[in-house]
């Protein structure tokens, strides 16, 4: 799939929306194909190098989750054999099943390699429940969607299980009413970081209630995840309203990572319809973006999106109240389930584009800032996935059904108090 880029995408642009949506997946998705980590198969975090750490011996468990699902649309479509992808998945789990976990919680950052834990900051060393939740989400639709009674398809589902049911969710309650993001066996919870909302962080309720062994009570999602000053908003940004979470919607992985696999449609509880908070956060995000309240180079129709991405002074989770000019094209193509005629247009201009800083190996750069005449020089596996995976979610509902048919999540969301409104 490499070495292709350019043409490809100079063929693509002229076709109609499904040719051009077939190459945005095809490209983005070789990231995890051909970029995956040769010994463990799992998702390098991210394709250009930084200091502080190898890139590439450095994978991503929820980097991981997502092109797991990534890898399932490509297999579904065509893009890459079905053998050779289930194949690659049980490489995963394989390595994964031998590598370092905490109360079978991974770290964010794993060895490639080896299977060590890489510390993503001084305290954060041992177990990252929100990047675990990201990579069981994928699992579990690597599980449903190889279905089949060959043993290779038997294999894999019973090795997922294995680590599925290895999951402490209910330690990372640390006795409370709520789920803490991290433990370190070196430093135990000192990093005091609770999982409250709105964020990116639903799926992590979602799962822990769904867990065969380790479940929490409804009781650790009513008092803990809504325990926040940013969950309830119900303001009007833009003449639209916004249900949940922080003034202007936040960064626009909020409504993104969570529903790579949970359905928004239909999806609500006592505290929201999740369909419609999700289409006001892209609406508002790209609302801002035309207004332009400061003035920043290239922002419009076609150019728009906030969110967590690299950018010209580092990586950072930019969104309408911290806007630093940084555009990510993860951000709109990732909102085409709630905005598709306003994300196709940016994905058309994107590919109009002649400037060659914007496209590379693995499709668009992950960001750009006009103003500063910055370009990223790589790419990450968290927004890659998101872009693969949505756009997939738009054209056929796949992931969303393959998630969504897990008994277990079925059971969950009934006893958490969620119901499907058609």
């Amino acid at each position: 799939m490499a070495g292709r880029h350019m043409s490809g995408l100079a063929q693509s642009s002229q076709q109609p929306d499904a040719g051009l949506l077939d190459w945005v997946q095809r490209q983005t998705l070789d990231y995890f194909w051909s970029f995956a980590h040769p010994v463990s198969g799992m998702a390098r975090e991210r394709s250009n190098p930084v200091s502080g750490y190898d890139y590439l011996e450095t994978v991503t468990s929820g980097g991981t989750g997502f092109g797991i699902m990534a890898l399932i649309a490509g297999a579904a479509r065509g893009f890459l054999p079905r053998n050779e992808v289930r194949d690659r998945i049980r490489k995963i789990v394989a390595f994964l099943g031998a590598a370092e976990r905490y109360h079978g919680v991974f770290p964010h950052f794993l060895n490639g390699t080896t299977g060590a834990a890489i510390a993503f900051s001084e305290k954060d060393d041992g177990g990252d429940l929100v990047e675990t939740s990201f990579l069981f989400a994928g699992l579990l639709c690597a599980r449903q969607f190889f279905y089949g009674v060959n043993p290779d398809d038997v294999r894999l589902r019973d090795a997922i299980e294995r680590l599925w049911q290895a999951v402490e969710w209910n330690w990372h309650t640390h006795g409370n009413d709520v789920l803490y993001w991290h433990w370190s066996p070196r430093h135990g919870w000192d990093m005091d970081h609770a999982v409250t909302g709105w964020n990116e962080c639903l799926i992590v309720y979602v799962l822990a209630a769904a867990s065969p062994n380790h479940a929490i009570s409804p009781a650790v999602y009513h008092h803990g995840w809504t325990d926040s000053s940013s969950f309830n908003n119900g303001q009007i940004y833009y003449g639209i309203e916004l249900p949940l979470g922080p003034p202007y919607g936040g960064p626009l992985f909020f409504s993104q990572y969570s529903f790579l696999g949970l359905d928004p449609r239909g999806l609500c509880d006592r505290y929201a319809d999740y369909w419609r908070q999700n289409c006001a956060h892209a609406l508002i995000n790209r609302a801002h973006c035309i207004a332009n309240p400061s003035g920043f180079a290239g922002y419009g129709e076609s150019c728009w999106g906030l969110t967590a991405c690299d950018g010209d002074a580092g990586y950072g989770a930019f969104c309408p109240k911290h806007d630093r000019g940084v555009i990510a094209p993860t951000a709109a193509l990732s909102a085409i389930p709630y905005t598709p005629r306003e994300s196709m247009q940016v994905l058309r201009w994107l590919s109009r584009q002649a400037d060659k800083r914007l496209h590379g190996r693995f499709g668009f750069v992950d960001a750009f800032n006009t103003s500063r005449d910055w370009y990223a020089s790589g790419n990450l596996a968290i927004d890659q996935g998101p872009i693969v995976v949505m756009i997939e979610n738009y054209r056929s509902g796949l992931l969303w059904e393959l998630f969504m048919s897990c008994e277990e999540v079925k059971a969950a969301l009934r006893r958490l108090g969620f119901q499907r409104v058609v």
